[in-house]
């Protein structure tokens, strides 16, 4: 009579399922951290840019209306990767006037623009 021996193991069936198991979770896992990784960097370049743009508003509210003017320039050395942007246009309402701040990172691809636009009346 032959007797056959079980050996303890896993089949190259079993094997294989498990790897692809593994392999799936692995994608997933790796997925959300590189859109974790993408939101944080979306968020704190909408913080900083939020700040800068009202940092920047905030002197031209502080200046005389008469000397607000379009112009452009950067944030230093504190902010290297960071510019502005001012423009002033007339509007249809006589006596106001359209300032809008444009924060740029230079250093982003896409989505690296912050807007905030104040009416203000001409003196």
């Amino acid at each position: 009579m032959i007797s056959r021996i079980h050996e303890k193991g896993f089949t190259l069936l079993e094997v294989m399922i498990a790897m692809s198991i593994l392999a799936i979770t692995l994608v997933v896992v790796f997925q959300s951290q590189s859109q974790s990784i993408s939101m944080a960097g979306r968020a704190r370049f909408e913080t900083t840019a939020a700040l800068l743009a009202q940092s920047k508003m905030a002197e031209i509210e502080a200046a005389n209306p008469e000397n607000v003017v379009s112009d452009s320039g950067n944030f230093g050395d504190d902010f290297p990767d960071y510019s502005w942007q001012v423009d002033v246009t007339e509007t249809e309402i006589e006596v106001l006037k359209k300032i809008e701040v444009k924060v740029v990172n230079d250093k982003m691809t896409s989505n690296n623009s912050f807007r905030l636009v104040l009416y203000r009346i001409k003196e």
